[in-house]
């Protein structure tokens, strides 16, 4: 892995973004400390209606891939651990239809955190088969979905 110049990220808009302000730059725990970033944002849209909420998560993965595929062009590195906004979108999908409450929005990290770091099946094959900023995004977006998928099997099972 090459060495970061943090300046240089930090010089440039979408690479800023892609970084998650400055998050994915913490020499310890990179991805987790981006998905933290993502908790703030979910309360924010919270009132959102779900379609809304939907529309403006797609927004961010669209706009993700743009910033990842540049950020990963600048770097040299497909999907360097730096690059955060994958995360923040991926939280963000997993909260997709929950209730947002504070043992949720911790269930909700935990199992995003679970599903990013040991990647089951399809998540892996498209960590290891998608480049670019789609390549970036995408396994964290699978994430999200396997983490909305178990918090809504909880909702409804009365866990």
């Amino acid at each position: 892995m090459p060495v970061l110049n943090a300046r240089g990220l930090l010089r440039h808009p979408l690479r800023v973004v892609a970084v998650g302000f400055g998050s994915g730059l913490l020499p310890k725990a990179p991805g987790t400390a981006g998905t933290v970033l993502a908790i703030p944002l979910v309360l924010v849209a919270a009132d959102l209606p779900l379609w809304g909420y939907v529309s403006l998560v797609a927004v961010l993965f669209v706009f993700g891939v743009w910033v990842c595929h540049e950020t990963t062009r600048y770097l040299g590195v497909h999907d360097h651990p730096a690059i955060v906004w994958d995360e923040v979108v991926g939280y963000m999908v997993g909260m997709i239809g929950a209730p947002v409450t504070m043992p949720v929005l911790m269930a909700c990290f935990a199992l995003f955190r679970v599903f990013d770091i040991f990647k089951p099946w399809p998540i892996a094959w498209l960590d290891r088969n998608t480049t670019g900023g789609f390549g970036v995004m995408i396994d964290d977006v699978m994430a999200g979905v396997y983490t909305a998928a178990v918090l809504h099997l909880w909702f409804s099972t009365g866990w």
